[in-house]
Formats: C-alpha cells, structure tokens, sequence
C-alpha cells in the first residue's frame, strides 16, 4: 500500500457462524462471527477467534454475541463492531491516510429490503465509502468455477451456518431458489440434543461443533470408516463425569430429521425448475459449497435421492467469498450485482 493508493477494496462473506474477508486476492481474516463486549461500557474486547474462546465461559461482565442469525443481522450494533474489528486487524501499514473502503458483500438471496438495508448501513458505519451486494448463491457459484452468465443452468447449494441456500442460475440471474433454516447451527444442536437424549451428557456448542467436523454423516454406510469421537461430560441424572464413544452412524441418525428438510427442499427447487434447465442441471450435475458440503457423504445422499451427480466445490468453505471477491474484480461487468 503505496502513499497515494487511498482505497482498499475487500470481498466479505458475511456469514453467520464464520466471516471471510479477501483483499488483494488474499484470505486475510477468516474468523468466527462473534463479538465479545463489555457489558457496562458497551466497549468491543474481542472479535473472531478471541471472542470465540471466550464463549460460554463469560462472567456477567463480559457477554459474546454472535450478531448474525439465520444469514440475517440480528444485532445492528454488534455487527458493526465486529466489521470494524475484523477490518482493522487487516489495516495497510505503510499508509499515511486510513483509506476509504470499498467492499463487496454477499447477502442470503431471500433477503428483505429492511435486511439488505441493514448489511449496507452496517458496513457504511464500519467505514465503507462504497458498498455492493451480491446474493449468496451467485457468489457460491462463481467461487465453484461456474459460468453464471451463460445460457445453460448451474445448480449450487450452499449450506452455510445459519442458513441453507439452494439455487438454479442461468444468464446471470436466480431462476428459482429456495432458502431455509436448517444448515451449519442446526446440525450442531441436533447433535447436542443427540447426546442429551440418548446418552444423558451435557455438551457445550463447541464440543457440538467438533463432533460434527470430525465424524458428522450424511449416510450410515460410508466409503471409509472414521475414527469414534471419545466426549467427556456431566451426566444430566448425577452431574458426575461420564465418557461415552460416538459413532458417525449415530450422528448420521441424529442429523437426519434436518436432512430430510433439506432434501424437501432440494425437490422443490427441481419441481419448479424449467425443463430445458432441468435437462443441463442433470448433464453438468449439482455443486455443494459452504461449510456443510464437508458433511461426509452428504454428495452421495443427495445423489441417490435424485438421480442427479453432486460435486463437492474446490475448497468448500471458501467457495463464497471466493465469488465474492470474482465480483469485486468485475464490478462494472456483472449486471447482477447491487450498488448502492
């Protein structure tokens, strides 16, 4: 960063379990979507992995929130607060000048006017001078390496944290898509309520988290075995230390109630789809991206429920912001794209 270049351009993927910004074609944060903040003076302490450590083992001084729900913002403030966090941590140094913003930012595609508005002013109090939004699923697609302006459709679902997005692309625009709250956070509380219920242990969202990452499945039969997940917690009935091993085929049959939601929802889309898309959707297959395309053997589920090849997108977690930062590099040649 020279001493006259006074804009810094950054791709967000604003997600609501993990936030990603690129700069320079460079991932330079990607950290958890949570803010830890002083509870009397309203004072940020800690954003992204610090904040997260704190999580769940705060005293009444200090709370963590997590400003986004569903892909929505659900604290204005806070968001802001983590924006302006998350950004200066990536401040050029060798700049006289702080310089002013311009981002791309991608939004979940059933987003309300009140809820886009929300993302703009956010971004605008966190600095930026300029703001564009694109919608979730075309960012997904694109970081997949799709073609979303030509005359054929492209399939994407992208199964984040708090929401899951499912759509069908073609001449740069959404033909028909469907939004729904079972994704990432979802899972993670299945497998809680999993644990609870069947084994009689107390686990907090992190360990939640873990399990899934490590042994979550789509599907009982897997291709390769996966190791069990060994959790120590307090039993419900004596508060005492109790350990228990963990299967993926217990995982696979706590999350199955969500992934049939999914399924449902993958259906419609196709039943709405045209037939002429429909026919290149079946040729060229359905890309997974998001967090939850790491779920494994979600791809083989989904493919035998369809009939239809699924593709794992390259670096799944990414794929998005990826997209994003595609956007901002071609600003003024995707017609697509929202300005301000």
């Amino acid at each position: 960063m020279g001493l006259f270049s006074l804009t810094q351009e950054l791709a967000i993927d604003l997600g609501t379990a993990n936030t990603l910004i690129v700069h320079n074609d460079k991932v330079v944060a990607d950290e958890p979507s949570i803010v830890a903040v002083d509870v009397l003076s309203g004072k940020c302490i800690a954003v992204g992995k610090e904040a997260k450590m704190m999580e769940d083992r705060t005293n009444p001084n200090i709370r963590t929130i997590r400003p986004l729900k569903s892909g929505v913002i659900a604290d204005f403030s806070a968001t802001e607060l983590m924006l302006r966090g998350m950004i200066s941590k990536i401040k050029t140094s060798g700049s006289l000048f702080s310089p002013s913003l311009k981002m791309v930012i991608c939004i979940p595609s059933g987003s309300t006017n009140v809820e886009i508005r929300a993302v703009r002013d956010s971004a605008e109090h966190a600095g930026a001078r300029e703001v564009t939004m694109i919608f979730e699923p075309m960012a997904a697609a694109l970081g997949a390496g799709l073609d979303v302006e030509a005359p054929e459709g492209n399939m994407i679902i992208d199964i984040g944290g708090g929401t899951s997005e499912i759509a069908c692309i073609s001449l740069g625009g959404i033909v028909c898509s469907e939004s729904i709250d079972v994704a990432g956070d979802v899972f993670t509380d299945d497998i809680q309520n999993y644990v609870r219920q069947q084994h009689n242990i107390r686990i907090g969202v992190r360990t939640a988290e873990a399990i899934k990452c490590s042994i979550g499945a789509a599907v009982s039969e897997l291709d390769e075995e996966l190791e069990d997940f060994v959790i120590t917690g307090p039993s419900i009935l004596t508060a005492l230390p109790q350990t228990v091993s963990l299967n993926y085929n217990e995982i696979s049959y706590a999350l199955e109630k969500s992934l049939v939601k999914l399924d449902a929802a993958l259906m419609k889309v196709l039943e709405s789809m045209p037939p002429e898309l429909y026919s290149d959707v079946y040729r060229n297959g359905v890309y997974l991206a998001g967090g939850g395309a790491l779920i494994k053997g979600l791809d083989k589920r989904l493919s035998e429920k369809t009939g239809i090849p699924f593709h794992i997108a390259e670096d799944p977690l990414r794929a998005i912001v990826r997209g994003t930062n595609m956007a901002l590099k071609n600003i003024n040649r995707f017609s697509f794209l929202m300005r301000g």
